[in-house]
């Protein structure tokens, strides 16, 4: 619980959704409009130190995979099947949400937003003509809706939306600094470094990659929330073993 749902999604694809049926039979209700109401005689994190009971681990079939231990398949479809019934919550409620507003686009947030393999369903299947997604749609997004709500709401200051404009500036946010900057600071330090000219730079990290290097790309401003948009990112060969990324 509130620790690695993305690698749910990230499991999901190796599996097959077996378990969907059970987890509607026992553990959601799910309604037409997308609410729903979890089962919690199989959970045990509102009053306990675990996410599951032993009465869900006998639903599916043994005991939770020990930590670091070799991912099985039962892992792989229980991911596959968690991320189904998630994308069928998504998109029932992004359907009432059409049905009750009748508007063309949709603003999502929150941390099943950076559900992308779900965003994706909602784009191609659902009602609207367009989604945008805050680039800080996890906890994190809560400190901007907090700074925003106090500058506009309690100090009063006027809200003038553009439709043509990205006011958030596509999340990036964070600090900038020159080339000029870095190299003082390299030099500062007694770091050794190559200046690499920009016409030359993807044919270079292309091979740092190659050679089963790890990369960490830093360009322009920082990103803010739990998403590399290309500012801040740390980049390798995932088929490598040499190069772990986790």
């Amino acid at each position: 619980m509130n620790s690695a749902e993305y690698k749910v999604m990230g499991l999901a694809p190796y599996g097959e959704p077996k378990y969907v049926k059970q987890i509607f039979d026992h553990l959601v209700d799910l309604k037409e409009d997308g609410s729903f109401k979890m089962n919690m005689e199989y959970f045990d994190y509102c009053a306990g130190l675990k996410m599951t009971n032993d009465k869900f681990a006998s639903l599916f079939g043994g005991p939770p995979r020990v930590g670091e231990s070799k991912l099985t398949q039962r892992e792989m479809d229980l991911a596959r099947s968690v991320q189904e019934v998630t994308e069928e919550v998504m998109l029932r409620m992004t359907r009432h949400v059409k049905k009750e507003t009748g508007q063309r686009n949709l603003v999502l947030a929150g941390g099943v937003a950076l559900n992308c393999v779900g965003n994706g369903r909602v784009l191609r299947e659902g009602p609207f003509e367009s989604i945008w997604i805050q680039p800080a749609a996890g906890d994190a997004g809560g400190a901007l809706g907090a700074a925003l709500y106090t500058w506009y709401t309690y100090l009063g200051n006027e809200r003038k939306a553009d439709g043509q404009k990205d006011s958030q500036r596509g999340s990036y946010l964070g600090p900038v600094y020159t080339d000029e900057e870095i190299e003082r600071y390299l030099k500062m330090n007694e770091i050794v470094y190559q200046k690499v000219a920009p016409e030359e730079l993807p044919d270079t990290v292309a091979d740092l990659i190659a050679n089963e290097n790890v990369v960490g790309w830093f360009q322009g401003r920082m990103e803010f929330g739990p998403r590399a948009l290309g500012g801040r990112s740390i980049i390798g060969d995932a088929r490598s073993r040499k190069c772990s990324l986790s």
